[in-house]
């Protein structure tokens, strides 16, 4: 720490070559880098009651020096002030070598519990240069075909979920600024237009809206004992490259995190779901007529150690009678067949829904389905068409069990889980009166969830809060429902193209069931690259039935080549992220010394692609040569790449990166 004129200002270094300068008379603070201002004028800000208390007006701060490990030299330094008989303490953790930070308002005192905290406010960003400078839109969750959206710096005006990046599309430079932890708070960040080179960003615990994250009451409050609130644990990162620290930033929250659910240690999952196309028609004959269709007609889609997952989605209760206490013969030859065959049976359940919206008795519990749903401002939060639960009630929990033990002991393998985010929704009260924000009510739940399952299962996750759902499940759906259509493949990949960095997360993200029903060849190819680009590989035609799809899936679900792109399990990253709300065109994998490039044309009109080769990190004076998967056809690259891909069609291109 060294102290600036007559000690008015600290600065505590910042990586290798940056500085927080905090301003102890102002209560305000900068960010430093390479001597230019990254962000200047933040300042700390909380509520009590109604008001808002700023570190602005709070007098002149101390600076106290919290830790400083000589091996490491990572460095924790607090800004200290003292308000209404409470401790205020604005803390900031550098590190020596990694171009980001930690900073977190702590209150400590009687009654501290608030439900709005900000370490981060009204802090202007600065970019170091013009051109297209984008703000990204992150959702809460993947319900209601929510989208990204990448803003022009300009038009910039929203609240991100968790995490947003301020990036520059032309050169990469940017800023992620994101929460740590999911355990008690939504997090906020609030981006508001400045000029072609600025924004205003604000990033808070508290956030509750009725479209972002569905509440229509306000945050719960938050304090540890009635003496401590702390806000969310903020990250701001400094990129070279944005994409990759929105991939650093992912792997940092899962090492932090600890996780409810053993890491999926097996090949990347690829199978069949019943929601693509079957739906309500789901039978036992059907599905076993899906499995014979794989067994015999589709021998080389397998997973990499030779599997296959056959899940049953909504309504496969139409195989039992009396529930699943009664004839769930079927269900049990349905799981005998699949495994006969090799498979892995799977199923699907929704743990904090409530479908039949009247009270009676919860199945596996003394307790009635009224006595659990979740309320707010006295009354049931219907979502979706369903009933939320209250996941701290042990009719819920009770009723868990029930469902879950049931599944393991018929033998299933896999689960998805949906409707995930019923379970976050703030309440008037949650059972368990230490419960009080959405967020802890919806991690209680989850790792109810996990201790049932015991790591007996694949987990997968469909609508579900994005960043909150991943210490808990194996998977999750990047999007929405999607099926065949183009717009379908679309929709899917603007989740994929911005939010590719949730396989750093997750140890998969999924693109949700591949329909090609009666599409043309390219629609269907678009269809199957939006799933390799994403990560995993799950099918959802009627397999029971002959058509188009059948020799469809016969060619495309069996080209060795095509499954190669899903063995690492990782998103491809996007190119150029400059489409607002709509899908990434073009995306970039590298695995080892083999780039992976994909190309997509989601419009009526053939579309010409042209970019440098150092677009995609290689060299402009090496020659490439490059394998077209869908098609066979060889090409060699030098200098700029001119790609044109049909209307409604797609390209996936294999590169060897060292030029031979």
């Amino acid at each position: 720490m060294a102290a600036g004129d007559k000690d008015s200002l600290v600065n505590i270094p910042l990586g290798k070559n940056g500085l927080i300068r905090f301003h102890l008379n102002s209560g305000t603070w900068d960010v430093l880098f390479n001597r230019k201002p990254v962000i200047t004028g933040a300042y700390a800000i909380y509520k009590e009651g109604e008001k808002e208390i700023t570190s602005k007006e709070l007098g002149v701060g101390k600076y106290i020096e919290l830790y400083q490990f000589v091996e490491t030299r990572v460095r924790g330094g607090a800004i200290d002030w003292y308000h209404n008989g409470k401790q205020i303490r604005l803390s900031f953790t550098t590190y020596p070598v990694q171009n980001y930070f930690y900073t977190t308002l702590e209150i400590t005192g009687q009654h501290a519990a608030t439900n709005y905290i900000s370490p981060l406010a009204g802090a202007r960003v600065v970019m170091d240069s013009t051109g297209d400078n984008r703000a990204l839109t992150v959702p809460f969750d993947n319900d209601m075909w929510a989208r990204f959206n990448a803003q022009p710096f300009q038009q910039a005006n929203f609240t991100s979920s968790e995490v947003t990046a301020l990036y520059n599309n032309d050169n990469y430079h940017g800023l992620v600024i994101g929460s740590k932890w999911h355990n008690d708070w939504k997090t906020g960040i609030t981006v508001k237009a400045g000029n072609a080179r600025s924004v205003t960003v604000t990033a808070f615990g508290g956030l509750a809206d009725s479209n972002i994250t569905h509440d229509k009451i306000p945050h719960g409050k938050v304090v540890i004992k009635d003496s401590v609130c702390i806000s969310p644990s903020i990250l701001i990162g400094i990129c070279d490259d944005w994409r990759i620290g929105m991939e650093e930033y992912a792997g940092e929250i899962q090492h932090y995190n600890s996780q409810g659910i053993a890491k999926w240690e097996k090949a990347t999952p690829v199978g069949w779901n019943s929601w693509g196309v079957l739906q309500t028609k789901i039978s036992l004959d059907k599905a076993k007529s899906v499995v014979d269709f794989f067994y015999d007609s589709c021998k080389a889609f397998r997973t990499a150690d030779g599997s296959l997952f056959i899940d049953l989605d909504s309504f496969w209760d139409n195989m039992i009678k009396g529930g699943l206490d009664g004839d769930v013969s079927q269900l049990k030859e349905f799981v005998a067949y699949c495994k006969s065959k090799g498979f892995k049976p799977g199923i699907y359940w929704a743990p904090f829904t409530d479908w039949g919206k009247f009270d009676r008795k919860m199945e596996g519990s003394a307790y009635s389905y009224a006595q659990a749903w979740t309320k707010q401002n006295g009354l049931p939060v219907d979502m979706d068409g369903a009933l939320a639960l209250d996941p701290t009630h042990p009719g819920t929990k009770a009723r868990i069990e029930f469902y879950l033990n049931h599944f393991k002991k018929l033998g299933f393998e896999m689960i998805k889980i949906d409707f995930l985010g019923h379970g976050a929704l703030e309440s008037d009260h949650f059972y368990d009166p230490k419960i009080t924000t959405g967020m802890q009510a919806y991690n209680m739940g989850m790792k109810f969830i996990d201790s049932v399952l015991d790591n007996k299962m694949l987990v997968y996750a469909a609508i579900s809060p994005t960043m909150a759902t991943a210490p808990y499940v194996h998977m999750r759906r990047i999007a929405c429902d999607a099926f065949s259509a183009i717009d379908n493949t679309e929709y899917t990949l603007n989740s994929t193209g911005y939010g590719w960095w949730e396989s750093h997360l997750y140890n998969y993200v999924d693109a949700d069931h591949v329909v090609f029903n009666k599409e043309s060849e390219g629609a269907n190819r678009a269809r199957l690259a939006a799933a390799l680009v994403t990560g995993t590989l799950i099918t959802g035609d009627d397999y029971s039935s002959t058509g188009p799809w059948s020799q469809t899936a016969k060619k495309l679900l069996q080209n060795k080549s095509l499954l190669e792109v899903i063995k690492d399990g990782h998103s491809f990253r996007p190119v150029d992220a400059n489409t607002g709300n709509k899908a990434v065109n073009v995306f970039v994998k590298t695995v080892g010394d083999k780039l992976y490039l994909a190309v997509f044309n989601y419009s009526n009109n053939p579309l010409k692609y042209t970019f440098p080769l150092t677009r995609l990190g290689l060299s402009q004076s090496t020659k490439y040569y490059s394998t077209e998967l869908f098609s066979g056809n060889n090409t060699t690259w030098s200098g700029t790449v001119e790609l044109t891909v049909p209307s409604s069609d797609a390209m996936i291109y294999i590169v060897n990166k060292t030029g031979k």
